[in-house]
Formats: structure tokens, C-alpha cells, sequence
């Protein structure tokens, strides 16, 4: 006997409490229970604040999945109906066709409409053939002879490349190696294009230069060796090429950091030659007591002269001590080293702010920024200089042994000293300092090595 589970299922409908027995009276009633059970499912609202589209992906009263596409909006939200006409239906017809590729007259049979009885196969068009040329007996005993190939298998040659389109790795697997010598696919490539080119220009009208395709077949024989020998690599020799492309890397890095220190030194030395004619000129102006034309024909100090203070243009008061404060493009090394300096000359560090007294001390200070550049300079110039002297050293140990005898650097190398010399090839960058070198450029690179400035 059926269950109301059954029937349920039958019908689709959800389970109910009651899985017993059906009986007659609810049979009569499914109808209203049906429907009253449709008025009591929750219907949800869509939440304040949050976009009907949104609610759609999470929400839908036919419960179905989101969407993985984007629809098609151009028609609004409406259900596209089906257009159908008034037209007659094309009539279709089962009908034989042929296929132009295949050379055994084989016949197929497909739909198509009875208006395209008696065309062409559609696609035939895309059956492309390789225009493979044919030479003659003559044209071949007088321009395409060659003492390593025999016409029989030159024959044999083209008539492969013509069935297989010039798939040469195809035309190398079928080539007859028993009959013939054994070739490989750069020897059936290299005449295959020798004597297309030939018929080429022996075929061109006259006072014409055809273009001729050249097939250079050692290139290939060696791109495809490189290309094994890429393949059959070792782990190790994998990981030996890659630190070797890193240390590369690092000395390109290494470089450009010594390009650019070279820059900003030169950069100083012009901004010290300016500075100093500017101060020239400026006092000669001062001389001849010209104070109309002072400030037309001041020139304007470039920017890379040491310090360079902002100008307080602006409209309102303004104090002029706060001329006197160091810019923030100061770095707090060359501030500690400006005041150390001025301390170590018994210069006030806040001075009464005069006019004269402002730009004095600005200029003071924009020169001892200067001079503390230049000394930083000056010391790291010395101390490549000092590796490069232990790397010529060390060469000339490795090279001469006991018996080199030479100059290095500023004096003469004399056989005692090159044998206390180290075994090992010291690099330039991160080469071990002697003590007398680092205690010489700690004393430069320090603040107090600076040469006293008069007061101005």
C-alpha cells in the first residue's frame, strides 16, 4: 500500500509530519492543504541599505543558485520571448557531398538545406597545399647536381615533402635510411631550400633579383646542441649558474654605487670652485660701493653649495632667528658634526640674529657642510684606493710568487714584503681593513679631524 511519503515524492512535494498510510479524506483534501501551506512560507524582505542586486546573488524566491555569468541586461529584466514568424520553414535534405582533400572519390552523406543542393563543400576553402616545385632532367644535370646526393634521392625527397606538406620532422621519420644514406632533418632541410633557391634565380626573368630563402644548417645543428646540453644540466650545475648570475648582479650593483659616489663628488668640487668665485665677485662688487646694483647683478648660489635655507617671502611677521634653523634635508650626523665644529672654535651656536649676522653664520655653516662632505669623500676615496692596493698585492703574490718585484700604489714592493703578503685574492668591496688604514679613516670621517674655519 502506498504511504503519503510516496505520493509526496511523486508529486514533488516537500515531507510532512504525517508518513503513515494515505487514506480516502486526504486525498479529497490535498488541494487545501496544499495551498495553505503555500500561504504560511516565510517570505524574506531585502535587508535596508543594501542594493536590490545584491540581494539577488544571496536571495531569490525560487531559490535558485547565483548567477556564474553576467546576464544579458539589454532587454531590462524581462523574459525574452521566442520570436517565430509567419514564414514557411526552410526545408533540410539528407544529401551526398564529396570532399575536394581526399583523392579516393569517397562519398558522405549530411544535412543541408535544400537551397545549397549542388554547392561546394563549405569546407573545402581551407584545403591549403604547399606549392612544392618540380625540376626537369636538364635543370637538374646543369644547376642542382651535387656530388653527396644522387637524383634517385633527391627524387625521394620531394616527392615526401609534397605528400606531408613540408613536415619535415614527418618526412625524416618516413625517408627511406635502408636504400639511402641516413640523413638528419637539418641535411633533408638544407637541400630541400638549396634547390628551391637555385630554380629560384635560374627560373627569375632577367635583370631581376628574386628573394631567396637560406637555410643555414650548421645554426641549427648548434642551437639544438646548446638546447640538449640546456636540458641534460645537473642540479648542481643549475644552482652554480644561478649564484654566478647573482654575484653578477651584485658586481653591476657595485658598480653603478661607484659611478654614482664619482658623480656626487664631482658635483661637490664644481659646487666648491662656484662658491668660492661667487664669494670673489661678491666682494668685489662690495668694494666698489655699489649698492643699487648689488642685488641686480648678485648671482643666485646653485643649490648643490652645501646648505641651502628656504626664503620667508610670505606676507605677515616673522622672526629672523627662525632664518637661522637648519632645513630638515640636514641629516642629524652632519648637524651633530656642524655643532661639534663650532663648539671646537668657540663660535656661539645661537647668535645674536643681525642681518649680517644671519647670513655670515648661514654661509659659515653651509661651508662646514660642505668641508664635512668633501672629508667623507676624500676618505672613501682613500679607502678604495687601499683596497685596491691589497688586490694589486695579492695578485702580484699569486702571480710572481717571491721573485715579483715592483711598485704598488705610492712606493716600491721589495721581496720581503711579498712574502708576507696574503695567499688568498682579496675582493675590492668587503676586503679586510689593515689597522693602520682603519684607524686613518676613522680619524678622517670624524668630526673633530676637521680643519679650524676663522670666525667670519
Amino acid at each position: 500500500m502506498a504511504t503519503g511519503a510516496d505520493v509526496r515524492d511523486i508529486l514533488e512535494l516537500t515531507g510532512g509530519e504525517n508518513d503513515g498510510p494515505i487514506s480516502k479524506k486526504d486525498l479529497i483534501n490535498s488541494d487545501k492543504k496544499k495551498t495553505k501551506k503555500s500561504t504560511e512560507t516565510l517570505t524574506f524582505k531585502r535587508p535596508e541599505g543594501m542594493h536590490r542586486e545584491v540581494y539577488a546573488l544571496l536571495y531569490s524566491d525560487k531559490k535558485d543558485a547565483p548567477p556564474l555569468l553576467p546576464s544579458d541586461t539589454t532587454q531590462g529584466y524581462r523574459t525574452v520571448k521566442a520570436k517565430l514568424g509567419c514564414k514557411k520553414v526552410r526545408p533540410w535534405k539528407w544529401m551526398p557531398f564529396t570532399n575536394p582533400a581526399r583523392r579516393d572519390g569517397a562519398i558522405f552523406h549530411h544535412w543541408r538545406r535544400v537551397a545549397e543542393e549542388g554547392k561546394d563543400y563549405p569546407f573545402a576553402r581551407f584545403n591549403k597545399t604547399v606549392q612544392v616545385p618540380v625540376y626537369s632532367e636538364q635543370e637538374y644535370q646543369m644547376h642542382l647536381h651535387d656530388d653527396g646526393w644522387t637524383k634517385a634521392e633527391t627524387d625521394h625527397l620531394f616527392d615526401l615533402c609534397k605528400r606531408f606538406d613540408l613536415r619535415f620532422i614527418v618526412v625524416h621519420d618516413r625517408y627511406d635510411h635502408q636504400q639511402y644514406r641516413k640523413r638528419s632533418v637539418e641535411d633533408l632541410k638544407e637541400r630541400y631550400y638549396s634547390i628551391c633557391g637555385k630554380l629560384t634565380k635560374v627560373r627569375a626573368p632577367s635583370g631581376t633579383e628574386p628573394k631567396i630563402y637560406i637555410f643555414d644548417a650548421g645554426h641549427e645543428r648548434r642551437r639544438k646542441d646548446q638546447l640538449e646540453k640546456l636540458f641534460n644540466r645537473t642540479p648542481e650545475q643549475v644552482a652554480e649558474e644561478e649564484y654566478l648570475i647573482q654575484e653578477l648582479r651584485k658586481i653591476e650593483t657595485r658598480k653603478k654605487e661607484r659611478e654614482k659616489k664619482a658623480q656626487d663628488l664631482q658635483k661637490l668640487i664644481k659646487a666648491a670652485d662656484t662658491t668660492t668665485e661667487l664669494r670673489r665677485a661678491e666682494k668685489r662688487v662690495s668694494k666698489k660701493k655699489l649698492p643699487q646694483k648689488r642685488e641686480t647683478e648678485k648671482p643666485a648660489v646653485p643649490e648643490t653649495a652645501g646648505i641651502k635655507f628656504p626664503d620667508f617671502k610670505s606676507a605677515g611677521v616673522t622672526l629672523r632667528s627662525q632664518r637661522m634653523k637648519l632645513p630638515s634635508s640636514v641629516g642629524q650626523k652632519k648637524i651633530k658634526a656642524i655643532e661639534q665644529i663650532l663648539v671646537d672654535q668657540g663660535v656661539d651656536l645661537n647668535p645674536m640674529p643681525t642681518e649680517e649676522i644671519v647670513q655670515m653664520f648661514n654661509e659659515l655653516r653651509s661651508d662646514l657642510v660642505l668641508l664635512y662632505e668633501l672629508k667623507q669623500a676624500h676618505s672613501n676615496c682613500e679607502y678604495e684606493q687601499q683596497m685596491l692596493r691589497h688586490r694589486y698585492e695579492a695578485l702580484l703574490k699569486a702571480g710572481g710568487g717571491a721573485m715579483c718585484v715592483g711598485t704598488v700604489g705610492a712606493g716600491p714592493v721589495t721581496v720581503a714584503q711579498t712574502q708576507s703578503w696574503p695567499k688568498q685574492i682579496i675582493d675590492v668591496v668587503g676586503a679586510p681593513l689593515t689597522p693602520n688604514s682603519r684607524k686613518r679613516r676613522e680619524s678622517a670621517s670624524s668630526p673633530s679631524s676637521v680643519k679650524k674655519v676663522k670666525k667670519p
